[in-house]
């Protein structure tokens, strides 16, 4: 054997064994993996405000109030009530991306959805195949197609349910796949592809005869999109159409150019199901409106009028009128002519981009419509149009917080919908409205960043490098883009190009086209501090289609940003001169001193070749410490590669370890105390890794399947910031417990983690009711974090009730088919009368005094409590509860504690025995000022709000008292009656009291009589305690003098109220005491040992 054989094989057993070793790794279990952390949940907070990009509109027709709406990048949503409110249906499944959703004709609680957005843009996402429901979106089941990617939509036989039509649109960024047209004839068990026209080709769309089921028509489009590169057609794009429910097809060119052909959109007429309307582009832009009123047989063109098929190129013909068509575009428009000339329908106020459209069968100038900028209802043909504002489904690029007190803000780019900014929190009792938010750029917004000074300092960002400086308290903008110099050539700029505020300098910031940028006076001013940094690769000589294709191509190059620019950026916390960036074409270039010179790192060991740096990182613990993020998703591929280097870029090695295999890396974050916990963001959540990426764990309590484009860390409020790209922002307060978090079994049986500083504040009404309001249910508002103690603790055990265990025993019985034997009675009696545990938390204040106890059930692993930094209401005990939400009830809660230092403990609770389980642990909660006139002794100001919440409370139970007085007594009447002794024997008796009760009555709620005289009289101490609880409990204010006066009167004026109804209650129990003498009937309230 020769040396070289030998050495080849060495080498194919190591690799081979490497990737084994790997494999294991990555399949082994972990501690970390066994670490329940679901307590740790991602908070929405919207915005609504602009919405985000429509798939397609499914209405059903058997009930017209419920459709179903596919989000381009967000998942399905359900509306039941025409809008009024919208759920989320599809979140816990595989995909996001949806292309179209369908309702089964034969049974509404049918539902089809193909995933994998049916647009051909450059931040399109992707799915996996075809889903059903069977019980109206509450569970799903993936029916195949998982390798389509892109589905176009879904046709249901409007006789048989079980056959099903789907236009597989296929991968866009690589060839094969399941892509054609497929059937189903056993409700989606199987699928034969029965129209197929090569491996860059697919089915956009498939239409059936409304006459004639047999009868399909279907679009085929050939298309490929790489990160340099979009073509839009090819050979394979055409029409095709089967007599035989596709058994057979034949081409329906006839009439269409003859030249390579893009993507077609079609629709026949409901109106003459002989009148076909294709939308045709096509290369030497020689598209066209075509119509056929010969079934497919033949096209005559009726106009130049196409779109792009990149993101539009669908028409729907009007259900009444044979001659109107509408045509989705940037402008939507309208054929009143079959197409001979089209006219914008009228959209002023409304979004642009449509997509989707439904028209009323029964009045054709009610629609609804889906656009970039999410739904769009008009009942008079687009004159008016009324906004669905209550769908947050913004897509994000970026994200970015500032440094604002009391509440921070956050900020991002979207697609489509301009740049973004909106609060945390806010100190309302509503929540986060769409009018929180506020519009710092228009375009497509990428990058923003805030001035780590100045957060009225506000960068954004729309397409292609368009910078502005946006000024938080004018709202002005001033425009501060770099341009050439004089001489050099115009920059090469990325659709999303990279911006960075300096740790190090107030007013630095970067911003990289092909070439990187500084200024140091807040953007008057650039300087470049590099040459071109890609690999300056004509693109144009790189292949599509296995083969380098001509400059005629349909749509070439077009919609793409130019090749070779740079979209990463970092500067080092630490080192000033340390940068590093990313390319498109895949480079790493680093300089260590300020961009003087630059040191390029190519094919980094395990990366693919020329994939795009989504995210470079410098550490800010170890300047020689470097992340990289490759997402090679454009080129077909969708694993994740992250990678790490400890020498400043010499050596790399893979920390994917054990994500995902499907999910390309976007976005790197770096806890800012704990040098290994490490966030990244990929197309289908959010990991973090508490050892530099050795293992992940998901974060995905609170989170919907949804792709996390990037993340930010708010270090004050050590909260994690997402911007997810079809969900909105999500924020997951307070994860500092990540840092306690290993890769190791956790020793103790319980612990409380560190506790962050509570901010307590009143909350304020502005619309004048808690909650909604009266703003109706599609008043849009985002979870708020209210002023509460966050307390985060953990538990080695789950607590399994005996029943629990018996059920869980018979279950694997019954699925096994086995016997179930009845339990003993002993095993029943032990069951029934089992005395459950609790984990109890006692929170002290500065005195040792107990404020607040907490119970919860015991459970494995890590979890959240919140103490809302009330003390408990001293009202009599009622475990009734309400038939109906009334705002106008109040809460049971009592007055706020005071600032201070508190403590909490955790101990188990069981068969009345308490164990201790932690120790007191400290936290601090602090009061906002934000108050014009605050309290100047807030303790005293507290102390008063307790004084009053414990009068109204001994108020309260004495009226609960005279409540029972009057029950009893109307029953002792009624025993009266019954006893078998002389009616006078009692009556006497029985009606003093009741005239006691009466006199009672009138001096604790006032002189019924009176007030239906309007005769004024002496408020009530009942009356003046209720004014002054109302008046002064959500109030930081010092009390005033009147109410110090009148909590004085009140608790004068009551004690010989008081007094009253004490001797009341003891000339109740001696008439009870005398009924039980002469034997009468049982009365309520009255024990049989009365004495």
């Amino acid at each position: 054997m020769k040396k070289s054989t030998l050495i080849l094989l060495n080498l194919l057993l190591f690799i081979n064994f490497s990737s084994f070793s790997q494999k294991k790794k990555q399949q082994q279990s972990h501690p970390l993996d066994k670490i329940s952390i679901n307590a740790l949940k991602w908070r929405s907070v919207g915005p609504a405000l602009t919405s985000g990009r429509i798939s397609d509109i499914a209405v059903n027709t058997k009930n017209p109030f419920e459709y179903y709406v596919a989000v381009a990048s967000g998942g399905v949503w359900k509306t039941s009530n025409w809008g009024l409110n919208y759920t989320p249906v599809f979140d816990s499944e595989d995909s996001y991306s949806i292309g179209c959703v369908t309702i089964d004709p034969n049974n509404p609680n049918v539902i089809w959805v193909g995933t994998g957005e049916n647009n051909n843009q450059r931040s399109v996402p992707y799915g996996d195949g075809v889903y059903k429901s069977e019980d109206g979106g509450k569970s799903w089941k993936n029916m195949g197609l998982k390798k389509s990617e892109h589905i176009g939509n879904i046709i249901v036989h409007p006789k048989n349910s079980d056959i099903i039509y789907v236009s597989a649109y296929g991968p866009l960024w690589k060839k094969g796949g399941d892509r054609g047209l497929y059937k189903s004839v056993d409700g989606g068990k199987n699928w034969d592809r029965i129209l197929y026209v090569d491996e860059h080709t697919g089915v956009n769309e498939i239409h059936m005869d409304p006459k004639n089921p047999n009868i399909l028509y279907a679009a085929s489009h050939q298309r490929r999109r790489h990160v340099y590169t979009y073509v839009g057609g090819g050979p394979g794009s055409g029409l095709y159409k089967s007599n035989d429910a596709g058994k057979s097809w034949k081409k329906i060119n006839k009439g269409l150019p003859p030249v390579e052909l893009g993507r077609i959109g079609l629709d026949i007429s409901p109106v003459d199901n002989n009148v076909i309307y294709a939308i045709v582009e096509a290369a030497e832009r020689k598209g066209g409106f075509y119509k056929s009123t010969n079934m497919g047989e033949s096209w005559e063109k009726q106009s130049d009028k196409y779109t792009s098929g990149n993101y539009y190129q669908e028409i729907f013909a009007d259900p009444i009128d044979l001659e109107t068509v509408y045509v989705m575009d940037t402008w939507m428009s309208v054929t009143h002519d079959g197409g001979k000339t089209f006219k914008n329908v009228g959209e002023d106020f409304k979004h642009v981009d449509n997509h989707a459209m439904w028209i009323n069968p029964t009045n054709n100038k009610h629609w609804l419509v889906g656009c970039d900028g999410g739904i769009y209802e008009t009942f008079d043909a687009a004159k008016n149009w009324d906004f669905k504002k209550n769908l947050p489904i913004t897509q994000f690029y970026k994200v970015a917080v500032d440094n604002a007190k009391p509440f921070y803000n956050i900020y991002g780019g979207t697609q489509d919908n301009f740049s973004i900014g909106g609060p945390s929190r806010v100190n309302n009792s509503h929540g986060i409205s769409n009018q929180d938010w506020f519009i710092t750029h228009g375009g497509d917004g990428f990058e923003s960043q805030v001035d780590p000074e100045n957060p009225n300092i506000v960068y954004a960002q729309s397409q292609y490098g368009w910078l502005v400086r946006y000024d938080k308290l004018s709202g002005e903008e001033v425009g501060i883009k770099p341009v050439p110099r004089k001489g050099e050539l115009s920059y090469k700029w990325n659709w999303d190009a990279p911006l960075a505020v300096s740790h190090h300098k107030n007013g630095r910031i970067y911003f990289a086209a092909n070439k990187v940028f500084r200024s140091d006076d807040y953007g008057n001013s650039w300087n470049v501090i590099s040459d071109d940094l890609s690999r300056k690769i004509d693109r144009n000589k790189l292949k599509v289609y296995d083969r380098v294709l001509s400059i005629d191509a349909v749509e070439k190059n077009g919609a793409t940003s130019p090749y070779g620019t740079i979209v990463a950026f970092s500067e080092s916390p630490i080192n000033e001169d340390l940068l590093v960036i990313g390319t498109d074409d895949g480079l790493v270039q680093i300089t260590e001193n300020g961009g003087s010179t630059w040191k390029k790192i190519d094919n980094i060991p395990g990366a693919p070749i020329q994939s795009y740096v989504n995210s470079v990182y410098l550490s800010q613990h170890d300047e020689n410490l470097i992340y990289v993020a490759f997402n090679h998703h454009k080129y077909g591929d969708f694993k994740p590669y992250i990678f790490k280097s400890k020498d400043r870029g010499n050596t790399w090695n893979s920390i994917t370890n054990n994500l995902p295999e499907r999910g390309s890396v976007y976005a790197i974050e770096e806890d800012h105390e704990d040098p290994g916990l490490i966030f990244c963001g990929t197309e289908f959540g959010v990991f973090f890794s508490p050892n530099y990426g050795e293992r992940w764990k998901k974060l995905s309590s609170g989170l919907p399947t949804i792709a996390v484009r990037d993340i930010a860390i708010q270090r004050d409020m050590d909260d994690i910031v997402l911007g997810t790209f079809g969900r909105g922002f999500y924020v997951m307060d307070d994860y500092s417990v990540l840092r306690k978090i290993e890769n190791t079994e956790i020793q103790n049986k319980g612990e409380i983690y560190s506790t962050r500083k509570a901010l307590m504040w009143e909350k304020s009404n502005p619309l004048g009711l808690p909650g909604k309001a009266f703003q109706g249910d599609n008043f849009y508002v985002a979870e708020n974090l209210d002023p509460v103690a966050m307390i985060t603790y953990y538990y080695h055990e789950d607590y399994k009730s005996l029943k629990e265990l018996r059920q869980k025993n018979e279950k694997t019985l019954i699925k096994s088919k086995k016997d179930v034997t009845y339990p003993s009675y002993d095993e029943l009696d032990a069951e029934v009368n089992e005395e459950k545990p609790q984990l109890v938390f006692t929170i002290k204040n500065e005195d040792n005094l107990v404020v607040k106890k907490v119970f919860r059930k015991p459970s494995k692993g890590v979890h959240r409590l919140k103490w809302n930094l009330r003390y408990e209401v001293k009202d009599p005990i009622d475990l009734s509860s309400s038939s109906f939400y009334n705002p106008f009830s109040g809460v049971k809660e009592g007055t706020l504690v005071e600032p201070g230092r508190y403590t909490i403990r955790m101990d188990y609770l069981h068969k009345g025995k308490l164990q201790e389980l932690v120790s007191e642990k400290d936290f601090v909660v602090e009061a906002l000022d934000n108050t014009v006139l605050p309290a100047e002794d807030r303790e005293a100001k507290v102390a008063f709000q307790r004084k009053v919440s414990k009068l109204q409370g001994e108020i309260n139970s004495y009226s609960r008292i005279i409540s029972e007085v009057n029950e009893k007594i109307r029953y002792i009447k009624e025993a009266n009656k019954l006893v078998e002794k002389p009616i006078d024997e009692l009556s006497e008796i029985i009606r003093n009291v009741e005239l006691k009760t009466k006199e009672i009555n009138t001096l604790f709620y006032g002189d019924n009589v009176k007030s239906r005289l309007d005769i004024q009289q002496i408020p009530t101490p009942s009356s003046r305690i209720g004014s002054l609880g109302y008046e002064q409990k959500y109030s930081t204010a010092s009390p005033t003098v009147t109410h110090l006066e009148s909590f004085k009167i009140a608790t004068e004026e009551f004690i010989p109220i008081k007094e009253k109804i004490e001797d009341l209650v003891e000339d109740v129990k001696n008439l009870e005491k005398k009924l039980k003498e002469i034997g009468a009937p049982y009365t309520k309230g009255r024990f049989i040992n009365n004495n």
